[in-house]
């Protein structure tokens, strides 16, 4: 059985019916480059938007590729336990979808955990997965029915033996994120020689040491990533098993891409290279696997409109415009600082001849430029008032918004 899954895991099952409307979740129809190149948008999402005409900037969700990701997910992974990391979205119409899709969750606060369980998630299917955690949040969890908590400290490990006795732990190491666009490799985790550690004494605690956990960065391009990290993780299986301490989890997180502007191999690549290095570091001997994808699961669902506020040239005979949307980094595109996430960018202009444009977002503060280095090229006839459509905007868009800075509200996030 093992060996069939593990097969299914590296070539792929017959995908069947298929999202008739579709932003670029088949990279095997369409190589990622091409998709990368060109500024397709949703027809679901083009219509709702043409007939419903929100005000903008606004986000548009289609459900049927959420669903669509997650099915994919679970063809290329069928051994591994999906917990939807919600901090990618946390539209109630997506976690309600994947609750009844049959998703575990990956949260990070007290209001994410209320948000699972008011949409119906069992508690027994939630991961507190926040190394950072105030004692009295643990404990909310703990009197919900929450028995699944990850540290990277003693200290944290100490209040989660206060807080929650007797529940399962696991412990986050430092990898590196070499190639990926959003690394995560310094605030997180800690040396594997210190988690083997503090497993050892999370015994002593009265806690269950169940595994180990990572996190190779977000959309990483570098399908290598994975075969260290996990190769680590072995050797704290057997260092461990010498003290008599059985771990039977390893958490390989996130990394999964969306599809932005750049080239991304496509998912069932991913998979083998993450079953791959499983089989070869853990043999026959396979642990239980979490995956806590959030991007690749909501990014090429959604699709940003935002409207030209201003056109403008810094002087005499420059060429290269700037270009004010009234998005920015505040309100939804925190994700451009320093030029991270390069989305696609369509305008109802494409087609005709372009030019080089610095864009920027519509608040009074110098650091709200999306763009500057990045050689976007826009068309010349742009106008004030065009509507522009950023494309893969579904993950760590809206969650990352302001409340309010300068007055410009949240990002509304429309799911249909």
């Amino acid at each position: 059985m093992v060996a069939r899954a593990l097969a299914a895991a590296r070539v792929g099952a017959p995908l069947g019916n298929e999202v008739p409307v579709v932003v670029p979740v088949r990279p095997r129809r369409r190589s990622a480059q091409a998709v990368a190149k060109t500024a397709w948008i949703n027809p679901k999402i083009a219509r709702y938007l043409a007939e419903q005409q929100p005000a903008t900037p606004c986000l548009v969700v289609d459900l049927d590729v959420v669903a669509e990701a997650y099915k994919e997910l679970r063809r290329y992974l069928p051994l591994a336990r999906v917990f939807y990391a919600v901090k990618a979205n946390p539209a109630p119409e997506i976690v309600s979808l994947l609750g009844e899709m049959g998703s575990n969750f990956d949260v990070a606060s007290p209001a994410e955990v209320a948000l699972c369980l008011e949409r119906g998630i069992a508690a027994d299917r939630i991961s507190f997965g926040n190394t950072i955690k105030k004692e009295r949040d643990i404990g909310f969890a703990y009197d919900r029915g929450i028995r699944l908590f990850a540290f990277d400290s003693l200290a944290e490990l100490e209040k989660i033996a206060r807080a929650a006795p007797g529940a399962r732990v696991f412990c986050r190491i430092l990898v590196e994120c070499t190639g990926a666009e959003w690394p995560l490799s310094r605030k997180f985790g800690c040396s594997p020689e210190m988690a083997v550690d503090l497993l050892r004494q999370a015994r002593g605690f009265g806690l269950d040491p169940y595994g180990v956990s990572f996190h190779v960065g977000s959309q990483q391009t570098d399908l290598t990533q994975w075969d260290g990290a996990i190769g680590r993780a072995a050797e704290m299986f057997s260092v461990l098993a010498q003290s008599d301490i059985t771990l039977r989890m390893v958490n390989i997180g996130g990394g999964f891409p969306a599809h932005y502007r750049g080239d991304v191999q496509p998912l069932e690549r991913y998979a083998a290279a993450v079953m791959g290095a499983i089989t070869r570091h853990f043999g026959n001997d396979l642990p239980e696997i979490i995956v806590e994808p959030g991007r690749s699961v909501v990014g090429d669902a959604g699709v940003i409109q935002s409207e030209v506020v201003l056109v403008a040239r810094k002087s005499f005979g420059d060429d290269r415009r700037w270009v004010y949307l009234d998005v920015g980094k505040f309100n939804g595109l925190a994700e451009t600082a320093d030029e991270s996430i390069k989305y696609r960018i369509r305008t109802a202009a494409d087609g005709g001849a372009t030019g080089p444009a610095v864009i920027a977002g519509p608040t009074c503060d110098s650091a709200d430029i999306l763009y500057e280095k990045a050689d976007y090229r826009l068309p010349l006839d742009l106008q004030v008032g065009d509507k522009v459509e950023i494309l893969a905007t579904g993950a760590y868009t809206a969650s990352y918004a302001s409340v309010g800075f300068n007055g410009f509200p949240p990002l509304k996030t429309y799911c249909i």
